[in-house]
């Protein structure tokens, strides 16, 4: 049975999540926005037509300099397709655009440490070889020009060109990275709120035996180490595939098997897979078909399980292993250390994305074309006003129980 004061902990736990992550969301997503409306890709897509070395490297640093959001992450990937890119190098862009970019580095510091954070990186180039080389192997030629084919048919658009001199020192360039800053959380932060409320509620819920008898933490006498290796980094996609959370909602959680004893490899593989959740696959399937997104979902599958057991044993041989002695504890701690400055400096700074936001709407949109979400209550939405409800909850029942 849960308690009233296992509850109210589940709550401070996943509130604690936020409060320590808040500062680097701010950053990142003002860094983010300041390359997307600073750098000029458009010329990129050209190079990217062919499955060679030249066209994944392109993908991986255009996939790099873009947002973390794997929503966007898809849809922009879409757009490349769109423009004449080659597969491969759109898989290379999903990849590079939700494992290399700033912002999830920052969170992985926070929350893991510098170790993984060196591990997200060396792993997420690794991971892109992979992907790269079984693309080109088993690539279903017939498939990917029908998906193609229904890309273009329902599709037109148009590639933006600039001169990045002067638009770095123009009022509407700066307005424009406010207005990306503002897209962009948009997009993300239903995927952040269900993630770190769920993290929150598994941390304090669900039992280390739990974890243990899934990654078979509890079979080291009886079974090899290999095999557990192995183990680990296929049921950890499987596991983030079950959480349904995308984008950067997914490293708490990591944070939480980490504390549980889950091997490396397992925690790398549940950090790729943001990417395999379904209602991402659902997307693929809308752009490209279903079988297409299958096809995509597999090579992600196997690209992640070979790229998680490759670094857990060669950061063994190297003697190199990355362990977090961060517990959950002490992640979600609130204090006034250099968390709260940084949240303080970083309410101002979103306050003034915010205002170059309303800056661009202002004067550089046309009335009606401010975009925003979609209408209506999807499932999604409805799962996020619980996560509202069960923290507002918790806090009351922490509050009544102090």
């Amino acid at each position: 049975m849960v308690s009233w004061s296992d509850y109210g902990a589940a709550a401070q736990t996943a509130l604690g999540f936020f409060w320590k992550a808040g500062w680097a969301f701010v950053l990142g997503y003002s860094v983010s926005g300041m390359i997307q409306a600073f750098v000029p890709k458009g010329r990129l897509t050209r190079f990217m037509g062919r499955p060679d070395l030249r066209s994944v490297s392109l993908a991986t640093v255009f996939g790099a300099a873009s947002s973390s959001c794997s929503f966007a992450a898809l849809a922009a990937a879409r757009s490349l397709v769109l423009k004449g890119a080659h597969f491969v190098a759109a898989v290379a862009f999903m990849f590079a655009s939700t494992n290399l970019v700033i912002e999830l580095g920052i969170l992985i510091f926070i929350f893991l440490g510098w170790q993984f954070v060196a591990a997200e990186l060396i792993g997420g180039l690794l991971l892109i070889a992979i992907s790269s080389l079984i693309l080109r192997a088993t690539y279903p030629s017939a498939w990917l020009e029908a998906a193609r084919e229904k890309v273009e048919s329902e599709s037109s658009a148009a590639e933006e060109e600039f001169d990045w001199r002067k638009r770095i020192t123009s009022r509407y360039g700066w307005h424009l990275v406010g207005h990306k800053f503002v897209s962009d959380w948009k997009m993300v932060w239903e995927e952040i709120l269900i993630g770190f409320t769920v993290a929150g509620f598994v941390a304090v819920l669900v039992p280390a035996s739990f974890w243990a008898k899934i990654f078979l933490g509890g079979a080291t006498d009886s079974l090899p180490g290999w095999i557990i290796v192995i183990e680990n980094a296929m049921v950890a996609p499987l596991v983030a595939a079950a959480t349904f959370i995308g984008s950067m909602g997914n490293i708490p959680l990591a944070t939480v098997l980490n504390a549980n004893g889950v091997l490396f490899a397992g925690i790398m593989g549940f950090i790729y897979s943001d990417l395999m959740v379904p209602p991402l696959v659902a997307i693929n399937a809308k752009y490209y078909g279903w079988r297409v997104a299958l096809y995509i979902a597999a090579v992600m599958f196997v690209s992640i399980i070979i790229t998680a057991v490759s670094l857990h044993v060669g950061f063994g041989a190297l003697g190199i292993t990355p362990e977090s002695g961060r517990a959950v504890e002490q992640v979600t701690r609130f204090a006034l250390d250099y968390t709260f400055w940084l949240n303080l400096a970083m309410v101002l700074v979103a306050g003034l994305m915010v205002y170059l936001h309303r800056q661009h709407v202002r004067e550089h949109l046309e009335p009606g074309r401010e975009g925003g979400e979609a209408g209506g209550i999807g499932i999604k939405r409805l799962v996020v006003y619980l996560c509202i409800a069960l923290l507002a909850g918790g806090l009351i029942a922490r509050l009544l129980a102090a």
